[in-house]
């Protein structure tokens, strides 16, 4: 009942005109995100900051190099993972099959 639950939001949110849901197919062995979740964060001065999480470790990362490698990884993990529209098509068929 909590996946149906949770795949019920993910709909929902996908709805949103300002929000775009993207899956990762389980499929792809190997992605941009395998190394740990981190956030891309910009600020309204135009400049941007990442937040890196990894097992008992958090961290801001605001040297520039380093935020662009993670905007740069963020960018593939969205080439690699399905697109907005097919990502909703995979989430319905799975709330379906529940």
């Amino acid at each position: 009942m909590v996946l149906r639950r949770q795949l019920e939001h993910l709909l929902e949110v996908s709805a949103l005109r300002h929000v775009e849901v993207q899956v990762m197919p389980t499929e792809t062995e190997e992605h941009a995100g395998l190394d740990g979740s981190h956030q891309v964060l910009k600020l309204s001065d135009g400049t941007a900051v990442a937040h890196n999480e990894v097992q008992l470790t958090s961290r801001l990362v605001s040297e520039p190099r380093e935020v662009q490698i993670l905007e740069m990884r963020y960018g593939l993990i969205r080439s690699q993972a399905l697109t907005p529209r097919l990502s909703r098509s995979f989430v319905e068929k799975l709330w379906g099959e529940l």
